[in-house]
């Protein structure tokens, strides 16, 4: 039997929580999954008290970049499954599901810059902040030990040499994928 959310449901709904912790386990290292489920997964085994291991502690699964704008704020979400989605405050977005490898070097640059941040800094245990004003970035770095972020006025962060190949590299994927038509 495969591993999925609804056995860890049933397992659940039975009172069974180690069991539906090992099915967490699994689908949270299967790499032939979308990253999104196993972030989603990693996120339940931490409210449940497990740990990854500590080879996976720092794994980036996903970036998520947000940009405070006057009326509202842009989003980007890149995942090491190679999808992306990109979202303006308009309302107006892009979801790149990986039709084919075209972006592929474009995500590695995001999710690299993000390895290297992850090394320098700890994973945030507080509650989930509110957007970033307009003028500020955030970059979140998703991973199996939880969420890894910096935060500020963009050109302080610009100026971070740690902060600074992630926005540049978060930056030419948006573009890139602005500038696509993507069948819907």
């Amino acid at each position: 039997m495969s591993p999925s959310f609804e056995r860890v449901k049933d397992y659940l709904e039975r009172g069974d929580k180690l069991e539906a912790i090992k099915v967490l386990e699994e689908i949270a290292q299967v790499r032939a999954i979308a990253s999104r489920y196993r972030l989603q997964a990693w996120h339940f085994l931490r409210e449940a008290g497990a740990r990854p291991p500590s080879h996976l502690e720092r794994d980036v699964l996903g970036v998520v970049v947000e940009v405070g704008m006057d009326s509202g704020h842009d989003l980007l979400a890149v995942y090491a499954d190679k999808t992306a989605h990109y979202y303006n405050y308009s309302g107006a977005g892009v979801v790149w599901e990986h039709p084919d490898s075209s972006l592929d070097k474009l995500i590695e640059a995001v999710l690299k810059a993000a390895r290297s941040i992850v090394q320098d800094i700890g994973p945030w245990n507080g509650a989930r902040r509110s957007p970033p004003p307009a003028g500020h970035l955030r970059l979140n770095i998703l991973t199996p030990s939880g969420l890894y972020f910096g935060e500020g006025p963009f050109e302080d962060l610009d100026r971070d040499p740690r902060a600074r190949p992630l926005i540049h590299a978060a930056l030419d994927l948006m573009r890139r994928l602005t500038s696509l038509v993507v069948p819907g």
